[in-house]
């Protein structure tokens, strides 16, 4: 490449829990740099979780790290062209894109639920997230299964 890879942006912990992966997530969430509204959303959306799950004796903020781990994809197919046919090619995700990806897809099925509040969504999103099922559960489960069924592919790994 002529130029130089652009620098990496820091970003800054949470007013609250003081944790940078938070600060990631509404970052995502956030529409229009409305990024104050974003937090409410997301901590009325954990203080949700909590109530849905008194029994639990993790913290909401521990359920929506599990939550993520649940919906990280390991595994994705990327379309790769050889001698005039297309293949999907199963490759390993970078540990940062893995994590933007479980968070946008977090984010995505929460929107496409049905609900009062994006909070309430959010919520409902989570908890099914922390207990393997919901679309972002499912998402992940589509792209392993499309990785195995082109795995016989895997040697046009570039």
């Amino acid at each position: 490449m002529r130029k130089a890879k652009p620098k990496k942006r820091q970003v800054l912990p949470d007013p609250v829990y003081g944790d940078v992966k938070v600060t990631k997530f509404v970052n995502h969430l956030m529409y229009d740099g409305k990024k104050s509204i974003a937090f409410e959303i997301f901590y009325s959306a954990l203080d949700s979780v909590k109530a849905k799950l008194p029994n639990e004796e993790k913290s909401a903020l521990e359920i929506w790290k599990a939550a993520l781990d649940n919906i990280t994809p390991q595994v994705e197919v990327k379309s790769r062209r050889v001698g005039g046919a297309t293949f999907q090619v199963p490759t390993e995700i970078r540990p940062d894109r893995k994590e933007s990806i479980s968070m946008k897809n977090l984010i995505i099925f929460a929107r496409k639920r049905g609900g009062k509040t994006m909070s309430d969504k959010l919520s409902a999103e989570i908890v099914d997230a922390f207990n393997n099922q919901g679309g972002a559960f499912k998402r992940k489960e589509d792209m392993h299964r499309m990785a195995e069924a082109n795995r016989a592919f895997a040697h046009f790994r570039f």
